[in-house]
């Protein structure tokens, strides 16, 4: 994968498709696990499959990252994108693939603003909503009016 610029060069003069036409879909260690990001182009990040991709095409391509983490206790990088996920993770998989999958049929629908709009928000654990405050009652309206002694 590392490598992958010269494959998807080939692949792009046989098949004659313009590098513009495909979206790049990679894992990403700098975004936490299960966050979406959609760009229309851009840097490689320090990924080295893009570094690849960019040194055949360029950085006009769009591509979408799916955050795998950085190893939470330290490991080296390589063992976090070759290893195993953990149980967490895993229960989390079926949501993050599906989302992955709406994003990537909205981009072939020729709308990238959507897939942004939809994968960069887009959290595996959205935040709960706020608690409503409980309304007074009238009693302890009463009791927050009177003076204090």
């Amino acid at each position: 994968m590392n490598a992958s610029g010269a494959p998807m060069r080939i692949a792009a003069s046989f098949y004659k498709v313009d590098v513009r036409d495909v979206l790049v879909v990679v894992d990403d260690l700098d975004l936490p696990f299960g966050k979406l990001r959609v760009r229309a182009d851009g840097s490689s990040g320090g990924h080295n499959g893009l570094k690849s991709i960019i040194g055949h095409f360029g950085p006009d391509f769009p591509r979408l990252r799916i955050g795998i983490g950085r190893d939470r206790n330290g490991g080296e990088a390589i063992d976090q994108v070759l290893g195993t996920f953990s149980n967490d993770e895993e229960r989390d998989m079926t949501k993050i693939v599906d989302a992955s999958i709406s994003t990537i049929e909205t981009w072939l629908s020729g709308n990238l603003s959507g897939a942004m709009n939809f994968a960069n928000p887009w959290n595996v654990h959205p935040p709960e909503p706020a608690q409503p405050k409980p309304i007074p009652t009238d009693k302890e309206k009463q009791e927050n009016k009177a003076p204090h002694s």
